[in-house]
């Protein structure tokens, strides 16, 4: 190649002078090395902020948590660095009472929100192990890091597109967070993390386009006579424990809770109208003792209709929002009312009913320890399971004690419930289970049938089920531990096979629909075409008797009362069955007199 270059030996060294001037940083993995194998083994950390704009409540910052099994992502909001601890005090205390796991390592960059000694204190005190990135390396906290950006982007991307002013970024955030709840992920391959953190697929048909303009219903009790019945407003997102909207009302610069709300998703707000500055300038929040913004007089009205266990998928934002048009138009009025409901007042009451959380607790009360051995009788009774080896191939699931008080209709103490639940989180499909779909009646069916009985005179009765799941054949083998404080003596290393179904199991409903669907049918009963759950069987030409099925609730009735009779001694003569009488009173609602409905 060139003439006159000397010969030179190969030297295994290191050059000071090329590491100087070349020296590269080391490759970074692509993909985490590792994965947490159950919900709360790892949790990743970081702040985000300061934001160039407070947010209605005055927050500066939010801190992404995330559970590394799932890729669940928690937001909370923070007006100082150093509420940190605080915010994460709050989430280890949610999150271990919801999985039942222990978070075990904090992973987090050296910020020094998390350095602080009162963070330390805590971290050693109950034995969670830190992991900490190196400084100036994020890609070692890649998890939240890249959350981080694809949330901030996200916010950045729906206001810019609606033109909303910046003080809102944090009603944003939590949408954006929201939203990325309920996408697959390829890190869960395609699973969404709702589902991966509760076992179930998650609805999104209430999503609504952000930012559209809607118009809220305010209720005639917050109205005068020619009053307009609804106030336009902004949508900015979703309550994440109950069924609302949360709705921006530019006139009154608040936020508004609420479920009766229109929505025009091809129209926006105009906010060139109104200018970014004044909106933030005008608006002085009043803060509570708690943190929470409040407006003088706002109501908060407890609904009394059923709803859909709670899912904490992200920490509630501390901004402001009146519940149900609380003082949205019209002054608060003052005059006390004459009349109150008493089912209202009893209802309050009923709040006053501790229920035990663990078995500590129910050991103390006889009731209680009188209840979990009914429940245990009743696994013996339905043969549900045989006490076995541990297997060594396949995974042994846990469980616990779940309490329950039933009242009487007067709001009276019925019983105590005791409950063994299988821990459900640790399933896995295709191994633990495979099916888990059971339908259960459509409360239009239902209504249907009590119109249909109002509308012939026919009388509703209404049968329970107890312990129904425990009745339902598994396909599946299924090991479970022995439940606590019921270890039998000498038999400590041995398990339960299950034979039947165990509450808390995925494929429970199933098992159990699947044993009563086949009951039905030996016993004559036609299914309706239309709804799983509604049978019907005839005698001649006249006689009819009809059967609705809600989980383990049976509500029958009929024009034959030999044929009612016959029907109850049958299902008490198959299953355990508790005889309630005539229907007065189903999901939460009262079904009519004495009499009939």
């Amino acid at each position: 190649m060139v003439h006159g270059l000397p010969h030179l030996e190969d030297v295994n060294g290191v050059c000071a002078g090329c590491q100087m001037g070349k020296q590269h940083r080391d490759w970074f993995p692509k993909e985490q090395a590792w994965r947490a194998k159950n919900p709360l083994e790892l949790i990743h950390t970081n702040l985000c902020g300061p934001m160039q704009n407070e947010s209605i409540a005055g927050n500066k910052y939010f801190m992404l948590l995330i559970d590394d099994h799932t890729r669940m992502p928690w937001v909370y909001l923070l007006r100082h660095k150093s509420e940190a601890l605080i915010c994460f005090r709050k989430f280890k205390a949610m999150m271990e009472l919801q999985c039942e796991f222990k978070v075990k390592c904090l992973r987090s960059n050296r910020g020094g929100e998390f350095l602080s000694t009162e963070f330390s204190k805590l971290l050693e005190s109950e034995g969670i192990q830190r992991q900490l990135s190196i400084a100036y390396t994020p890609q070692q906290n890649g998890v939240v890091e890249r959350k981080n950006r694809t949330v901030v982007e996200m916010a950045k991307a729906m206001l810019h597109d609606k033109g909303m002013p910046y003080f809102l970024w944090a009603e944003v955030v939590h949408t954006a967070v929201y939203i990325l709840n309920r996408t697959p992920t390829k890190a869960l391959d395609n699973m969404t993390p709702f589902e991966a953190y509760s076992g179930r697929k998650p609805g999104i048909g209430h999503l609504k386009v952000f930012g559209s303009l809607c118009y809220v219903h305010v209720p005639a009790e917050r109205r005068q006579k020619l009053d307009a019945k609804s106030v336009q407003g902004v949508f900015v997102g979703y309550a994440t424990c109950e069924k609302r909207y949360r709705v921006f009302d530019p006139s009154t610069k608040k936020l508004i809770l609420s479920r009766d709300v229109v929505f025009d998703e091809t129209k926006s707000w105009n906010w060139k109208e109104t200018s970014e500055t004044s909106v933030a300038m005008t608006y002085v929040p009043k803060q509570a003792e708690n943190g929470f913004e409040v407006t003088p007089h706002a109501l908060t009205e407890v609904e009394r209709s059923p709803s859909s266990p709670c899912i904490f998928s992200q920490a509630e934002e501390q901004e402001n929002a009146i519940h149900e048009h609380a003082d949205i138009s019209q002054p608060y009025d003052h005059t006390p009312l004459k009349w109150r409901n008493i089912n209202d007042i009893l209802a309050q009451c009923n709040l006053c009913i501790v229920e035990p959380e663990k078995y500590e607790e129910a050991a103390q009360d006889k009731a209680w320890i009188k209840a979990m051995e009914e429940e245990l009788s009743m696994t013996k009774k339905n043969k549900t399971w045989k006490l076995v080896d541990r297997p060594s191939d396949k995974q042994v699931i846990g469980v616990k004690w779940v309490f329950k008080t039933k009242l009487n209709l007067d709001g009276s103490v019925q019983k105590s419930k005791a409950r063994l639940v299988a821990k459900w989180y640790v399933q896995k499909p295709s191994i633990d289970y495979n099916e888990t779909f059971a339908p259960v009646a459509r409360l239009d069916t239902i209504r249907t049938l009590i119109a249909l009985a109002a509308q012939r005179s026919w009388k509703l009765f209404q049968l329970d089920v107890k312990s129904a799941f425990l009745n339902g054949i598994l396909q599946e083998k299924v090991y479970v531990d022995q439940p606590e404080r019921f270890v039998i003596n000498g038999k400590e290393d041995k398990v339960y096979k299950l034979y039947k179904a165990l509450y808390g199991l995925k494929q429970a409903p199933r098992a159990w629909y699947g044993e009563i669907d086949s009951y039905f049918a030996k016993c004559g009963f036609e299914k309706s075409l239309s709804e799983a759950t509604l049978y019907n069987k005839t005698r001649g030409e006249l006689d009819i008797l009809i059967v609705s099925i809600y989980v383990d609730d049976i509500v029958y009735t009929g024009n034959n009362q030999e044929m009612l009779d016959e029907f109850k001694e049958d299902m008490k003569e198959k299953y355990e069955m508790s005889d309630l009488g005539l229907l007065h009173h189903l999901f939460s609602g009262n079904g009519g007199d004495s009499n009939r409905i």
